[in-house]
């Protein structure tokens, strides 16, 4: 039980990365505008920085998604790495901003992810 949502945990976490990866490079103006951010030469510079940061957090999604998939024995390290990455962004969005939807979906995520790891690893040495 434990694989199965761990696997569909890292699928979603992966289409949401890269929903807002197209985003920054495609649509950034809207990607600003949807978290409240005004439009100007500086933020769009930061919205292409962060971009690539989220290409880039997507590409690790997708081989811990790999990982896990094929059961490759060191799954778990990017899988932690990936949901205590998103725990503290979801943390650090909501006591630096104030973002409660950030600290839900971020810290959420990162924290189910991190659990589900928990318990496949679990499961496999029961196994």
């Amino acid at each position: 039980m434990a694989r199965p949502a761990l696997l569909t945990l890292l699928f979603l976490a992966l289409i949401i990365e890269l929903t807002l990866t197209i985003g920054g490079f495609f649509a950034p103006d809207k990607l600003l505008a949807g978290f409240g951010v005004g439009i100007s030469n500086d933020t769009h510079f930061m919205g292409f920085a962060l971009a690539w940061l989220l290409l880039f957090v997507s590409l690790v999604d997708a081989v811990a998604l790999w990982q896990v998939w094929q059961r490759q024995p060191h799954y778990a390290t990017l899988c932690y790495l990936l949901g205590f990455w998103w725990i503290g962004i979801g943390l650090g969005l909501y006591f630096g901003y104030g973002r409660l939807d950030n600290l839900l979906l971020d810290s959420g995520k990162g924290l189910l992810i991190v659990l589900a790891t928990w318990r496949s690893r679990l499961a496999a040495k029961s196994a």
